[in-house]
């Protein structure tokens, strides 16, 4: 090397630093990508799909990336320890590779991987144009150098062919929703209620047994007649003296088509041969089981049924369809009527409002493990109907009974007192 020039070595060593980079930034932007994103990418970018081409083979690239780095870097140690004796003299090759491994660490190693970290995309898919054909020239070298080295990981008790698992857990879906939340405005609250369909039951949403409107076919046909006109629902359950006795639900589209021909058609007779046989849902059914069981079914409405086949309550696909999208179907003032704020900040609640609404309404965390209800909760705590109105606290939260039933406890007032340590503590007021 002695008869090259000093400026063309110069060259020749800017070059290799230049190469080192580029191989050190193409391996960190390869191994940061998103995969995902890559995925989607791969549709309508062929960049895109030459860089997951050349991921399916990770050794293979990882191969051909450090071959190609390592041979830039000692060939730029040479090169670097020549123009050093040239100018200095011999002795001077301890402090070029001190210097020449300074300017490697900061212009070929941090430098390109800290871009590359932040802007994989920019600097893989141009890279790749450089890679793919580079893997095919020395595909020789690197099938041999591979092969040495899963052999080697073979022998630790590891599988090299073995590939990774890119599947997302519902935890792990979760978070890329929270840190998507920017790009997903509007969208977020929805994603993350459809993640919980799995977590919730028609327990949790259904129309309790005593609150449920139906037809009752043992009362006479006048109150009947009266009953559906003032209904304000579409479908309605119609049973013999007993909601347990079931025997079809009834649409208002059907009875309209009754009273075409007169009040005198609309028979207790007209209406169960007009009703749909009632479709059942066992009771702890998730919602995301029974979304997919009403589309399979053709179903929008069900009865709950214990494991005695007694009926619990009744769930509608618009109940569950609201767990996703939020309240659209409910009166607001009928919700306020039943969770309302004071001006003190407590909250007064008809007991029979869901520990899942009041969570809702008012960002609270009371327990959802137990009593679906206000009034389950306060009697599971209370372990018998009080005669008259007392007062209880759990966790932080202090509960006050303002009326009650002759067998359940009817509203209260709730504050939410200081955080405090400790187990539940009941008292009376």
């Amino acid at each position: 090397m002695n008869d090259i020039p000093l400026w063309l070595l110069g060259l020749i060593l800017g070059g290799l630093l230049l190469t080192s980079a580029f191989f050190s930034g193409s391996e960190t932007a390869m191994m940061s990508l998103n995969r995902y994103r890559l995925k989607h990418l791969k549709k309508k970018h062929r960049s895109a799909r030459r860089v997951s081409k050349l991921l399916d083979r990770v050794d293979r690239l990882i191969g051909v990336i450090l071959i190609g780095n390592n041979l830039a870097n000692n060939f730029a140690a040479i090169i670097a320890a020549v123009i050093a004796v040239r100018l200095f003299g011999q002795g001077s090759e301890l402090w070029a590779g001190v210097l020449l491994t300074i300017v490697m660490l900061i212009f070929a190693e941090i430098t390109p991987k800290t871009i590359s970290a932040l802007y994989p995309e920019k600097i893989s898919f141009p890279a790749s144009y450089v890679l793919k054909p580079l893997l095919k020239l020395l595909y020789p070298v690197v099938w041999s150098v591979n092969h040495v080295s899963n052999g080697m990981v073979r022998l630790m008790g590891f599988n090299p062919q073995k590939s990774s698992d890119d599947s997302l857990s519902k935890e792990e879906l979760r978070t890329v929703v929270d840190e998507s939340a920017e790009d997903i405005a509007g969208h977020q609250d929805m994603l993350i209620n459809v993640l919980d369909l799995e977590s919730v039951t028609v327990n949790d949403i259904m129309v309790p047994r005593n609150e449920i409107v139906g037809i009752d076919l043992d009362i006479n046909i006048a109150e009947l007649v009266d009953q559906i006109i003032a209904s304000d629902f579409t479908r309605l359950p119609v049973f013999q003296g007993d909601i347990n006795n079931v025997v079809g639900m009834l649409h208002m589209k059907k009875v309209s088509r009754l009273l075409r021909g007169g009040a005198e058609t609309l028979t207790k007779e007209a209406i169960k041969r007009f009703s749909r046989e009632p479709y059942f849902v066992p009771e702890g059914t998730p919602l995301n089981r029974q979304l997919l069981n009403f589309q399979h079914s053709k179903r929008r409405i069900g009865l709950v049924v214990d494991e005695y086949g007694e009926i619990e309550g009744l769930v509608t696909l618009d109940d569950i369809l609201e767990e996703i999208v939020g309240k659209y179907t409910t009166n607001e003032t009928e919700a306020s009527e039943e969770i309302s704020l004071q001006r003190d900040g407590s909250y007064l609640i008809d007991c029979t409002a869901t520990i899942r609404d009041i969570n809702k309404v008012t960002n609270w965390s009371l327990p959802i493990n137990g009593p679906k209800t206000l009034n389950g909760l306060a009697l599971e705590l209370l372990e018998h109907i009080p005669e008259g109105n007392v007062g209880f606290i759990l966790d932080h939260y202090c509960f006050e009974t303002v009326s009650l039933g002759e067998n359940m406890v009817d509203k209260v007032i709730v504050r939410k007192l200081a955080e405090r340590q400790g187990q539940l503590d009941l008292e009376d007021f």
